[in-house]
């Protein structure tokens, strides 16, 4: 599961919800610029911009699940089960890269989304885990910066890349067939409408919040992208970094799951275990945990961004 979403007031607010049914070692980890991160098949890059981001850390490698880099730049990668596919194989002339391997490469290198459109546009993904005892994910991802955002898949179509102007992306189904779910809110408003069809017109509406009614409230991936979609279009708040990290937060609230509320085929609870709003100008990560009221927040400082130790801090 999971909900991410890239909030602009003037900059970037990029929020994530980690909807997940097991902890999976999640740590703040700073990558530094000079920190060895070598990829299966295309080399290591001993130089690149710092990142920050929640990661597991694997025999000192960090596994992001969402980040941002010190120009901007942020992505994550979200569950895709059943629809994403990898190659089998290297590809002459690509860049390959483990699904693993791709949010820190593509934070490494590039400064905006229009370089990081085109590094992976010249990219393949490869059906290369970590190690046998780390299966690969099924992940598709979202990229965003100050100018917009856009989604990559790999599917039995191959490598495709998707504008996103919702600033939005949850899981399945395939992201072009979320965009028509779309559909559903043309009508919605949050102001109530001014009048009804029929003779029957009441004189005044009996609660505030009736021009959205029928915006989906379940917690299916394709109910949730619509919900969030709705919510940011209507978002309103002032321009302050507080301000925005909070309205980012109060949506991911809206579209979280309470423990309880969803239970896998397997009988385990998926909930939102961690929210997180990036402060992608400022490198300032905020976050709360299902179990913790306080948001936190950890700040990748010049210092961090420089040498070659990553920074690992619990949550």
């Amino acid at each position: 599961m999971c909900t991410a979403i890239a909030f602009l007031n003037k900059s970037l607010y990029f929020g994530r919800n980690m909807d997940i049914e097991y902890d999976f070692g999640q740590k703040i980890v700073i990558m530094p610029d000079e920190f060895p991160l070598a990829t299966k098949c295309s080399g290591t890059l001993l130089k690149h911009y710092a990142v920050i981001g929640i990661a597991r850390v694997e025999e000192g490698y960090p596994l992001y699940a969402e980040a941002c880099n010190e120009k901007g730049l942020c992505m994550a990668g979200l569950n895709f089960p059943f629809n994403a596919v990898y190659a089998d194989k290297e590809s002459e002339g690509k860049i390959m890269l483990a699904p693993y391997e791709l949010i820190p490469y593509v934070l490494g290198k590039c400064a905006d989304i229009c370089e990081a459109r085109d590094l992976i546009s010249r990219s393949e993904i490869i059906n290369r885990p970590y190690k046998p005892s780390l299966p690969v994910a099924p992940l598709h991802w979202m990229v965003s910066d100050k100018n917009g955002s856009f989604v990559v898949e790999r599917t039995s179509r191959g490598l495709e890349i998707f504008d996103n102007p919702c600033g939005v992306m949850t899981n399945n189904p395939p992201f072009d067939s979320q965009i028509i779910n779309l559909e559903k809110i043309k009508g919605l408003y949050a102001k109530n409408p001014a009048g009804y069809f029929g003779k029957a017109e009441p004189e005044e509406n009996y609660c505030a919040g009736v021009g959205a009614l029928g915006l989906p409230g379940d917690y299916s991936s394709s109910s949730r992208f619509v919900k969030a979609v709705f919510l940011m279009d209507n978002s309103m708040c002032g321009e302050s970094a507080e301000s925005c990290v909070s309205q980012v937060l109060h949506i991911l609230d809206a579209v979280a799951m309470p423990r309880g509320s969803v239970v896998t085929d397997e009988g385990k609870l998926d909930v939102t275990t961690y929210s997180c709003c990036i402060d992608a100008e400022r490198g300032v990560y905020y976050y709360k945990t299902y179990d913790g009221f306080a948001v936190k927040k950890s700040e990748m400082t010049e210092e961090l961004k420089r040498g070659s130790l990553l920074a690992v801090s619990e949550m």
